[in-house]
């Protein structure tokens, strides 16, 4: 399923072709955990899902200083 997110960190708008339904969404959105509704997703893929942020945006901003 197509999805469209956009980054609260960035402001960028993408698009991810993810192996989740209509149904599942749903359930997440009604408030089940999204590692419940959304099983064989990544954490990254569930976490861009409630986000939008992309993995790379993490490490970017939240870097551990040395």
């Amino acid at each position: 399923m197509e999805i469209t997110r956009t980054s609260m960190l960035t402001g960028i708008t993408r698009t991810r072709n993810l192996p989740v339904t209509q149904e599942q969404i749903d359930r997440w959105q009604a408030g089940e955990l999204i590692q419940y509704a959304m099983p064989s997703l990544t954490p990254n893929q569930r976490e861009w899902i409630m986000t939008g942020i992309e993995e790379n945006e993490w490490d970017e901003h939240f870097a551990e200083e040395e």
